[in-house]
């Protein structure tokens, strides 16, 4: 669904992304893990065209999105929930899910099809039901996260992005977000999770990158770059055991 070829991509004219290359399949859950400063968020933020991209490409679909300005991209169906998960405060839970449908508010099924996807994110995550009158800068870091989530699913995108969708939230509500991933992948939904928390991401990925400094350093099969105990020690800050302190 989703390739880069060589892609360099950055900020103010320098490239933080050097000649990476990353291929999301229809229907899979792909996750790139790293450390802080890695370059994940900006490859996030390239695909959906906010940030610049010097050179290389961007296919969707086998259409090239590289030059397309950030309103076309989500009209294609490229979805982002940012990182720090960027809620209308002001606004009610119900007030921001319509903003998420917004790209769909036209032709003559557009209620039926609001309707449908109100359902179905209502069902992931009932809270946002029971919530759907209160503000949502008054809600907790986890209950915003659903939020972030279900706005961007009322857009029925076609390619979800997730950028750090765990950052600041305790283990259960983590826990929660990424068995909802899970449900989304089976109901056919294609995903790309940027995660610093490696273990959780590649336990549900399907395949997996792990970058360093803009670059992809290794890829394979989610599991098996989670038990690859130098790996691990190497780009994503697990010590191995012989550096563990003996008790």
């Amino acid at each position: 669904m989703l390739r880069t070829e060589k892609l360099f991509a950055g900020y103010k004219g320098s490239d933080a992304l050097h000649s990476l290359s990353i291929h999301v399949p229809r229907g899979a859950i792909v996750a790139v893990v790293g450390a802080n400063g890695a370059g994940k968020s900006t490859l996030i933020n390239t695909i959906s065209r906010l940030v610049v991209a010097n050179s290389g490409s961007i296919r969707f679909e086998d259409k090239d999105i590289i030059a397309l300005a950030p309103p076309a991209v989500v009209e294609l169906g490229i979805v982002q929930v940012p990182e720090g998960r960027q809620v209308f405060a002001p606004l009610t839970v119900g007030e921001n899910l319509d903003l998420g449908f917004h790209r769909l508010a036209r032709g003559s099924d557009a209620k039926a099809h609001y309707k449908r996807r109100l359902d179905y994110v209502y069902a992931l995550f009932p809270i946002l039901k029971d919530r759907v009158n209160q503000r949502a800068g008054t809600m907790s870091g986890g209950e915003q996260q659903m939020l972030a989530i279900g706005r961007a699913l009322m857009a029925d995108p076609k390619l979800l992005l997730l950028d750090e969708p765990s950052l600041g939230l305790a283990p259960m509500v983590v826990e929660r977000i990424f068995e909802v991933l899970q449900t989304l992948r089976r109901d056919g939904l294609t995903i790309l999770l940027v995660e610093q928390h490696a273990d959780e991401a590649l336990q549900i990925a399907d395949y997996g990158y792990v970058m360093a400094v803009g670059h992809v350093r290794a890829e394979g099969p989610g599991n098996s770059l989670r038990g690859d105990a130098t790996l691990q020690h190497s780009y994503l800050g697990r010590p191995t055991e012989s550096s563990k302190p003996a008790h």
